[in-house]
């Protein structure tokens, strides 16, 4: 497997032109966010990931967790590069000082965690499940609990899980059956919890459960349940652990991909009931499960990111170490060149190039809407930055996801046969990123969540917003000459044309033709993502075509944001406007009758 290099270069990059780490960190509560320190906590952050976590990424693929006598194992090095993090203060990096926290803002946690990801993104599931935890707690955990748990959380001695599926009850989590008995001051789950993702191993001393269960005479479906912490080991008043709770791991998943992450079955109760505090209102764990759950989503959608980029890394090395066949230049030479001067290896290297570098922007700017919503100054403003923060989570979770399944699939293409051999270590990263469009709600969920709840509640409001935000971009690229901005300009206006009319065109139907209007749904999303990965990428040109001008930044660097977002608008820019048709073509798959599969 190539040795992972972070593309701190490109972080950067997209932290100043697209993010605007200037502004964010002049807000209150953002000062440690000065170009210097973050530059410094990204350097840091890289040496991690190149040479403690990659290095034990393909031998924890290999060796996998497994269960001895009820204790669950984790890869040999897993163990040590966790205590590593934990000593590092890595995993309290954006969170609150009061809790031993760093203040640093959430895109700056973001961007470390891509290289967590793209290391070992087996490991790095690990603090992902946590960071939800802690954001849980910190909205709707009482004073006791957060001085209960919220420290050794944030510090991640002790590590979360997020426990929401079950058997019968999959994306359908009004079915879920696991009980709640309130007892006193706790209450009693007994039930059973599937894909759970590291709800058990040995890195830490305490797990902490954040368990979806069912008081008794509630509602039925999802009005009807409650969220409970449930930890591992029972915590005394002195904050020291007590007696072991009622909650073991029964088995762990054998899984496509992430071996080294242990996905755990997990029994609740079998000897009387495991002991569970309630986390903000009964009947109301749904609302509270939601706050970890767009984390999740995310960071899910970062980890799309960080395979591709894994993937791009893999394939842009061995092509360029692959000798195989001569040059179409016409040219008499006897002499065999490496398989990256081939065309079609070009085409398929920028097309993961181009979407990585989209995906990645879209992801840093969600985030950096995130700590603009917690930070600005105007409760207004936070208002509005909230807003594009949740109609952009569904777009970064289901469209990174899937590029991170077609990047890392055209990375086996560009090894050849070789690919499909486990040696090279290629394989590993699409099999890794198969897992992510299922996440935390199917990519399909992602979609209806964009349509229904995200688009519906303001009747495309805040979708015209963003729309009219990204056409603001026309008059600086208009400016310019060259024509890599114009192609550029000319693609985003016809795909920022085409958003504008799909979501007119969602938002009417919708109401008199749900199941239409959902048929659209994916099409919808992945144009509005592509556009919006589009526009990030014409921002970056434009800043790089700034620096040329100005004969400052590295030329190559800014000749290749030049080629790589023209690449992107024509590749695909220039198709997803044309999605129209599929769009508004939803009868077709509605009228079809089930029977004919």
């Amino acid at each position: 497997m190539t040795p992972y290099n972070p593309p701190l270069a490109d972080m950067q990059f997209a932290l100043e032109h697209v993010v605007d780490l200037a502004a964010l960190a002049a807000l209150p509560g953002c000062a440690g966010a000065d170009p210097e320190t973050v530059a410094a906590v990204l350097d840091e952050a890289a040496k991690l990931a190149r040479d403690v976590l990659a290095p034990i990424n393909r031998s924890g693929d290999e060796e996998g967790s497994r269960v001895e006598n009820g204790i669950v194992r984790t890869p040999k090095g897993f163990k040590e590069a966790y205590r590593t993090y934990v000593d590092g203060g890595w995993n309290s990096l954006p969170f609150e000082e009061e809790y031993g926290g760093q203040g640093l803002p959430i895109v700056v946690a973001l961007a470390v965690a891509e290289m967590w990801n793209s290391a070992n993104m087996a490991w790095a599931l690990c603090p992902l499940l946590t960071v939800g935890a802690i954001e849980a707690l910190l909205r709707h955990g009482t004073q006791e609990l957060q001085e209960t748990y919220l420290s050794k959380l944030v510090s991640g001695e002790w590590t979360g899980t997020m426990n929401l599926t079950e058997p019968q009850a999959g994306s359908d989590v009004g079915a879920l059956r696991t009980k709640a008995v309130k007892q006193g001051d706790h209450y009693l789950i007994t039930g059973q919890k599937i894909f759970i993702t590291y709800g058990e191993h040995d890195m830490a001393e305490n797990l902490i459960h954040l368990v979806l269960a069912r008081l008794p005479g509630t509602p039925a479906g999802t009005r009807g349940i409650s969220l409970f912490l449930v930890p591992k080991f029972l915590v005394k008043e002195d904050g020291s652990l007590g007696d072991r709770n009622d909650v073991r791991c029964t088995s762990l998943e054998h899984k496509l991909g992430i071996h080294g992450s242990p996905t755990a079955v997990l029994a609740y109760g079998d000897n009387g009931g495991a002991v569970g505090y309630l986390i903000g209102e009964e009947n109301k764990g749904m609302e509270c499960m939601f706050t970890m759950m767009n984390n999740a989503r995310l960071n899910v959608g970062l980890q799309g990111v960080a395979i591709s980029e894994r993937a791009y890394q893999q394939a842009r090395d061995y092509a360029r170490t692959r000798v195989q066949g001569r040059t179409l230049t016409g040219a008499k030479s006897e002499t065999p060149l490496p398989i990256l001067y081939h065309p079609d290896v070009k085409r398929m290297l920028l097309a993961i190039k181009s979407r990585t570098e989209a995906a990645r922007a879209l992801a840093y700017f969600t985030a950096g809407q995130i700590d603009r919503a917690r930070h600005l100054e105007s409760e207004a403003d936070r208002a509005k930055a909230q807003l594009l923060v949740d109609l952009l989570i569904p777009l970064v979770k289901a469209w990174s996801t899937d590029l991170g399944v077609e990047n890392s699939s055209l990375a086996v293409q560009i090894h050849g046969g070789m690919g499909f051999i486990e040696e090279t270590g290629v394989a590993q990263h699409f099999r890794d990123a198969r897992i992510l469009p299922i996440y935390e709600g199917t990519n399909g969920i992602q979609a209806m969540d964009l349509l229904g709840r995200k688009l519906m509640r303001d009747q495309g409001a805040a979708a015209a917003v963003f729309v009219a935000t990204m056409r603001e971009l026309d008059a600086a690229l208009a400016e310019q000459s060259g024509d890599d901005l114009a192609v550029v300009r000319r693609s985003l206006a016809d795909g920022i044309d085409a958003v504008e009319q799909a979501t007119r065109l969602l938002v009417g139907s919708f109401g008199t033709d749900p199941a239409r209007a959902a048929a659209g749904s994916v099409a919808y999303l992945n144009l509005f993502a592509t556009v919006a990965g589009g526009w990030l990428l014409g921002k970056q040109a434009l800043a790089a075509q700034t620096q040329l001008a100005r004969g400052a930044g590295d030329i190559g660097f800014n000749e290749a944001k030049l080629t790589t977002a023209r690449f992107f608008a024509e590749q695909f820019l220039t198709p997803a406007a044309a999605q129209l048709s599929a769009i508004g073509g939803g009868a077709t798959i509605v009228a079809f009758d089930p029977d004919q599969f």
